[in-house]
């Protein structure tokens, strides 16, 4: 299947897509600033610069795109018919990177806390969302 737009269109499409300050990610350190909570963003000296940093807490949170960081039986996470052998590879990639990272912090004595975008769609946000306070609350 060929690609419907120009390579000079996919290209710009491409470039948009963001690697921080995602809509996602604002809306959970938003939500955690409105409840008190204080944190660091993409702290270059720990492993995979965790999107949000709660020192006090020992914890990190990592807000994964579904597509991107391979959500396992997520609809969002499904692979392109286009080129799928470089797109499993590359999020293959992507999550054996995740795993190590999370395993070198978690031995570091760090908490690691996923977040997946679908979780955070309207009809599930809140929930998940009061759920990581009561996850960071019994941290403390």
């Amino acid at each position: 299947m060929t690609d419907i737009h120009s390579k000079e269109t996919r290209s710009y499409n491409m470039s948009r897509i963001r690697g921080k300050d995602t809509k996602p990610e604002l809306l959970v350190r938003r939500f955690l600033h409105a409840h008190g909570f204080r944190y660091r963003i993409h702290l270059k000296d720990l492993p995979g610069k965790p999107d949000i940093v709660l020192r006090k807490y020992k914890t990190v949170i990592f807000v994964h795109g579904c597509f991107w960081h391979g959500h396992h039986n997520c609809k969002y996470a499904a692979i392109p018919e286009t080129r799928s052998e470089w797109w499993k590879a590359k999020i293959n990639g992507n999550i054996i990177r995740d795993n190590k990272d999370s395993k070198f912090l978690k031995e570091q004595g760090w908490n690691v806390i996923i977040l997946w975008t679908c979780d955070l769609m309207k009809s599930t946000r809140n929930k998940k969302l009061l759920s990581l306070i009561e996850e960071l609350l019994t941290l403390r």
